[in-house]
């Protein structure tokens, strides 16, 4: 079986809301697109993003852009609270400067980083 990609509308809502409630100024959601994939054969991953890095930013002659997948199978199963902290562990992801590039976990991304952004989400977030 193949991996299918659906549309995630829901998905890139909550994005938008979190971008906006953590005041991630330096992401443009009009740029993230997001959607679920079924049938991945992953056995741990969740979610995962992906970029459209500067040679295909040339070629196309387009801005930096961002795709954030979540797996069905897995994220889908999740509480409103865990998908949001899977989310903002993908955002986390995508560098300061917004260039089509990824921040690696090293120093940017922990379950300690993770949490504590949530719990300032939930302080602050209107949804």
């Amino acid at each position: 079986m193949s991996i299918k990609y659906y549309d995630a509308p829901e998905v890139k809502r909550l994005v938008h809301t979190i971008v906006v409630g953590l005041r991630f100024n330096h992401i443009d959601p009009t740029y993230v697109y997001c959607v679920r994939s079924r049938g991945s054969k992953s056995k741990h991953t969740i979610a995962r993003v992906h970029s459209l890095g500067k040679p295909w930013q040339l070629a196309l002659n387009t801005h930096p852009r961002y795709l954030i997948e979540v797996i069905a199978e897995r994220y889908d199963k999740l509480s409103q609270a865990d998908q949001e902290k899977i989310l903002i562990h993908e955002l986390l992801h995508i560098p300061e400067g917004f260039s089509g590039g990824f921040r690696h976990h090293k120093g940017y991304i922990s379950n300690k980083i993770v949490k504590r952004l949530h719990e300032y989400f939930k302080r602050h977030a209107t949804t």
